[in-house]
């Protein structure tokens, strides 16, 4: 759940956000944070929310055939470039360990169209990228482990191999339950529903993020973004200006058709293992908006993914988004 407060921008004057403005956000995941090395292990994301003056004709013509959309809504486009990097339990190991999820890799471009309704958020997002060696996964988890001093992963030659993927997603998002008072503050409940498609993940996923707070109005977003597969949030935030901060909450179910972190390459032989058909994420972070600047931290627990997984995941998130 979320508790929020503020302090009003006429005591202190820190700037609005309008919709000129742009927001470059950026993400970093990591089970450093669960005090594990395995599964989900890395994830980072740099994204640019272009203002809403700069959306592409093309963006808007193409919007007005898609019935999801509504035409009165404010519209921005979203670019963002990111990474997740995947290990078995057991990186010391040179070789495959039957039933150990494989190493694997995900760099990938992507780009979105939001849609900001009164009362609702769309997002339609297209990633496009590369599993494998040439996703660079190693490099990065290699020279990470270097910098830091934790332990050489040595099994990278068992990742999955090269290939060309897509994720192509669509998502709602509901505000509801606004207006109530409680301790004088407010709270809102957003469910969430949505779907993914391509090689690299398909699946469909649904649940709820819950806030309670006094200042939800003015500081206005649908929870910080995460990489997925996630609950969702978005880039996409605003404030009158002021400061705020907020504790939230929220839970997902998915059912998962393809994974190919798990399920292995989609047309050569690759290690893998026996993927679980569904699977629940439970979160809870804080947040603080000042003015222009969205910082959240987000903790995530996700239970098992594939048939042979000993222990459930943890592992946390860090975002930091501005308006200019």
């Amino acid at each position: 759940m979320c508790i929020a407060g503020s302090v009003a921008a006429s005591t202190v004057s820190i700037a609005q956000t309008t919709a000129d403005d742009g927001i470059l956000t950026l993400q970093f995941e990591n089970d450093l944070f669960g005090h594990t090395d395995q599964h989900f292990t890395h994830g980072t994301r740099l994204g640019w929310m272009a203002p809403e003056k700069r959306v592409p004709q093309w963006v808007l013509d193409a919007a007005s055939y898609v019935p999801i959309f509504d035409e009165k809504a404010s519209k921005r486009v979203v670019f963002s470039l990111g990474q997740s990097i995947f290990t078995p339990d057991d990186i010391t190991a040179r070789d495959a360990i039957p039933g150990q999820r494989p190493y694997a890799g995900w760099t990938y471009l992507g780009i979105g169209l939001v849609s900001v309704a009164s009362g609702h958020l769309d997002n339609l997002q297209l990633d496009i990228g590369i599993v494998g060696p040439h996703s660079l996964a190693e490099d990065v988890q290699t020279q990470w482990h270097k910098w830091f001093g934790f332990k050489d992963p040595e099994g990278w030659d068992n990742q999955l191999r090269d290939e060309p993927g897509f994720i192509l997603t669509y998502e709602r998002k509901w505000r509801r339950w606004e207006h109530f008072d409680l301790l004088g503050m407010g709270g809102d409940l957003t469910p969430h529903a949505g779907v993914s498609l391509g090689n690299i993940l398909t699946q469909a996923a649904g649940g709820f993020t819950v806030r309670l707070g006094n200042d939800l109005a003015r500081k206005y977003d649908y929870g910080p973004p995460r990489i997925r597969p996630s609950l969702p949030g978005s880039d996409y935030f605003t404030s009158s200006g002021g400061i705020g901060w907020c504790v939230f909450g929220g839970f997902e179910a998915r059912g998962v058709l393809r994974n190919i972190f798990l399920d292995g390459n989609s047309f050569r032989d690759s290690v893998s293992v026996d993927k679980k058909p569904f699977v629940g994420d439970i979160q809870a972070g804080i947040a603080f908006i000042i003015g222009p600047t969205r910082l959240a931290y987000t903790h995530t627990w996700r239970s098992k993914e594939f048939e042979t997984q000993d222990d459930t995941d943890q592992f946390g998130a860090i975002s930091l988004s501005v308006a200019f």
